[in-house]
């Protein structure tokens, strides 16, 4: 920590640009800095676990694979990431969410302090006792606060196994895939969340759709959770029961380190139209098919119940992004560099369409109306709204 005081004392000192590098996987560049100082807190990883209390503290330059498996060696799990090679820092700080947010909310609303670098030197330790309203500005805003040196989060007893992995699909069943996670979110269940993955077979261009499942509880349960899905006849079934710590680990290979990458956050309200998400494989596979050097690159539709997540009220913690609206993600990787500006440009029209289809849906409920699913709805004419209609 004290080395840490004294790099930012020496930016502050001689006005150089400072950035922080916490796992490293900023695309933006905000985990590097040209002619600045760069504080690397990658050999901050030490992780202590206190099993009495529940609690884990880590320092800020661990990956989840190192909280996870400290927690896992104590039967404990805390909420985090989904690739397990993130940092803890940058996630922690912007709100977080992953497998187990269904049952215990966001990565903020359970840390339960923050020890901080100040821009003067400074080392403070914040929570709900200490430094209270910088404690509140980091939860959910905490990325120009100061350098986050350490973590205690709040963990939870975590019996292992639990019953996850990817099923895989023929496109053409797209559209009732989609229908069948919508209804789930009419239901949901707190041990259980899913991932739907746009992508392609292995080491060709044939687009596929894949669910990632995730059930808290025996193969048994899991398999009468997710029976609608499997009803549907997946031509791979990769779902198992395996330990916790490695859930996280899953979808590493969507984002591996090395090649040119882009990520952008998507969102969408659920229900999701069958027909948008047709419309967005459409673009996916016609880019694919041009670029064979995009292989690789994903769309990520995340079917996380986030109603724990609303309950924290607004006003709580400075994340601005608590709601029903469910995220995704879109990840690119290409290697000739030629064409960054075009794949950028593609990202962004990607991004655009769900900003596009979230007004609509927006202004569907503002006006009560009830868009049509074409062969894929049991949506009945009623007058409760639009997040209601389902039954």
């Amino acid at each position: 920590m004290e080395d840490v005081s004294a790099a930012v004392k020496l930016a502050q000192q001689h006005k150089l640009d400072l950035a922080v590098k916490g796992g490293g996987h900023s695309v933006s560049g905000t985990s590097s800095s040209d002619d600045g100082l760069v504080i690397d807190l990658s050999r901050m990883r030490h992780v202590d676990v206190d099993a009495e209390r529940k609690t884990i503290t880590a320092q800020g330059g661990c990956l989840w694979v190192d909280v996870d498996e400290a927690g896992g060696q104590h039967g404990l799990a805390t909420v985090g990431g989904t690739v397990n090679h993130t940092g803890i820092g940058g996630l922690t700080l912007g709100g977080g969410y992953g497998w187990l947010s269904s049952k215990y909310g966001l990565v903020i609303d359970n840390v339960l302090s923050v020890t901080m670098v100040l821009a003067d030197g400074r080392i403070v330790k914040t929570s709900a006792t200490e430094e209270p309203d910088l404690f509140w500005a980091v939860r959910g805003a905490g990325h120009n606060f100061g350098v986050a040196v350490e973590f205690v989060y709040q963990a939870y007893e975590q019996v292992d196994p639990v019953f996850s992995g990817f099923l895989i699909f023929q496109q053409e069943k797209l559209e009732a895939i989609i229908d069948t996670l919508n209804r789930g979110m009419q239901h949901p269940q707190l041990d259980s969340s899913t991932m739907c993955i746009l992508g392609t077979h292995p080491g060709t261009a044939e687009p596929m759709v894949a669910t990632c499942i995730f059930h808290r509880g025996t193969e048994k349960e899991g398999r009468e959770a997710f029976k609608d899905l499997y009803a549907l006849g997946p031509v791979m079934d990769g779902a198992k029961m395996i330990p916790y710590s490695t859930v996280n680990a899953q979808v590493n290979e969507m984002a591996t380190h090395g090649a040119r990458r882009n990520i952008q956050g998507l969102c969408f309200s659920p229900p999701l139209r069958p027909a948008f998400a047709r419309s967005v494989m459409n673009k996916y596979a016609e880019k694919i098919a041009a670029d064979s050097d995009m292989i690789g690159t994903a769309v990520i539709f995340e079917y996380f119940d986030m109603r724990k997540c609303t309950e924290v009220p607004i006003e709580s913690t400075s994340c601005a992004n608590r709601g029903p609206t469910l995220n995704g993600l879109l990840t690119s990787r290409w290697n000739n560099k030629n064409n960054d500006s075009a794949n950028r440009q593609w990202g962004r029209d990607m991004q655009k369409m769900f900003v596009k289809e979230m007004e609509q849906s927006t202004s569907a409920i503002s006006t009560n109306e009830v868009p049509q699913y074409i062969n894929y709805s049991e949506c009945k004419s009623c007058t409760c709204g639009i997040r209601d209609c389902w039954v």
